[in-house]
């Protein structure tokens, strides 16, 4: 949160780094969220908020450094603050085996296999349930993205609000690049491919299962694999790089081009399964994230196989040092990149809006009302035209009593047997 200064009347607050270009009334979401909208925009209307000494209004930009200038108030004295139920030794001891890296605005687990990153029924213990060992006295760190329950891997944890945002960017505008291992049972007769596959929510699941859907309801999905190395015909350690960020994406693709990620029997069934010593456990793994960083350096973090996965790779020959070259960096589709570039765009775009009072509301409830007859739009609209003498104006034309009608363009008639044509929008 931003520097704090309490005196008997005003608060003041030093914008941070991590706050630069928040809208004001996004600000107080993030730091003051006890003090509603409507409260702010009322200091903000009557000039009791200030940054740098100057009217602010809720829609203004902050920059880092600015002094932000908050009346006394507004507090919510019934509002109930979230208390962290603590966490017990091996929890906190679990979540610092699995840190990779951390710093200012993010924290890289190593997510283990097993562990599911959020709670859902039935499921209590979540990498979601462990973020407050790494702030028990700040802010609360977030998830910007997720993994399967039983996917391994790198896992990116937003420190701060600002970090939260700025990675979700580079995330849902899929700036960043994600890098899987998996191995998957035979070997694909095109050894470097680009799967495109429309995905849905398989009907009957509750939403747990997903399928090819090549209908007008599947959700474009597409993945370019590599093979790295190959077990004979038995087979293969490949990599995989989702360029879309479906559910389930990697697991629906592989099996239904006929190779299954080992151990993924949810998808794959029975031929999921390799004979003798191999794990029985999914061999899919997030090994390399590649992303932007708030501070400009790009952020590359490697996570190691998880014990099975290792087990598995050296049983079938495999050599980790085989799979450290980068690939390069698919290109999507000129249209597509546009299309991408402006959903991104519309989203953040919907986000800032929340919560914001739009200058044409006010006009349009004005000619609601005065429609209807209500509050203070009740009198009945001006009458214009040139008036006679002093009092009232006076329409000019015919005297008042049964009004002017218009009179309607005369209709052209249609040949018998015909229909008239649909009105638009209209079938």
């Amino acid at each position: 949160m931003s520097d704090t200064k309490v005196t008997a009347a005003v608060r003041q607050f030093t914008v941070r780094a991590d706050d630069d270009g928040v809208r004001l009334d996004r600000w107080f979401k993030r730091h003051l969220p006890q003090i509603g909208f409507a409260t702010v925009s009322r200091w903000a209307r009557t000039g009791q908020i200030r940054v740098d000494g100057k009217r602010a209004d809720p829609a203004d930009r902050l920059t880092t450094g600015q002094v932000l200038r908050v009346p006394p108030g507004g507090d919510a004295p019934e509002t109930k603050v979230r208390t962290r139920k603590p966490l017990t030794e091996a929890q906190i001891a679990l979540a610092d085996s699995m840190v990779i890296t951390q710093d200012r605005a993010a924290i890289v687990l190593n997510k283990p296999p097993g562990l599911a990153t959020q709670g859902g029924s039935g499921t209590y213990e979540h990498v979601d349930g462990l973020l407050d060992a790494f702030a028990p006295d700040g802010p609360r760190p977030r998830l910007v993205h997720r993994l399967d329950k039983d996917t391994s891997g790198v896992l990116l944890i937003a420190r701060t609000p600002g970090s939260a945002a700025f990675f979700s960017k580079r995330f849902s505008g899929r700036t960043a690049r994600k890098i899987y291992w998996a191995l998957i049972t035979g070997v694909p007769s095109i050894e470097d491919g680009l799967i495109e596959l429309p995905l849905a929510k398989q009907p009957g699941t509750g939403g747990e299962k997903m399928m090819v859907d090549e209908s007008e309801h599947g959700q474009s999905a597409r993945t370019r694999y590599r093979v790295i190395d190959r077990a004979g015909n038995r087979a293969c350690w490949v990599e995989l790089q989702p360029l879309t960020g479906r559910t389930h994406q990697l697991r629906v693709h592989m099996a239904a081009i006929g190779h299954p990620i080992v151990g993924d029997g949810k998808y794959g069934g029975p031929e999921a399964f390799l004979s003798g010593s191999i794990s029985r456990k999914m061999h899919l793994h997030a090994r390399r994230l590649i992303i932007e960083h708030p501070d400009g350096a790009p952020l590359d973090v490697v996570a190691e196989l998880p014990e099975h996965f290792a087990a598995s790779m050296e049983q079938l020959g495999f050599d980790e040092a085989d799979g450290a070259d980068l690939p390069e960096a698919p290109r999507l589709p000129e249209r597509e990149a546009r299309k991408v570039a402006a959903k991104a765009h519309a989203k953040q775009y919907r986000k800032e809006r929340r919560g914001e009072r739009k200058g044409g509301e006010r006009k349009i409830g004005d000619r609601r009302a005065r429609a209807e007859g209500t509050g203070f739009a009740d009198a009945p609209p001006k009458k214009r035209g040139p008036t006679k003498g002093k009092g009232s104006p006076k329409p000019v034309g015919k005297p008042a009593g049964k009004p002017l009608a218009a009179k309607a363009p005369a209709r052209a008639r249609r040949p018998a047997g015909t229909k008239a044509a649909p009105r638009p929008g209209k079938r």
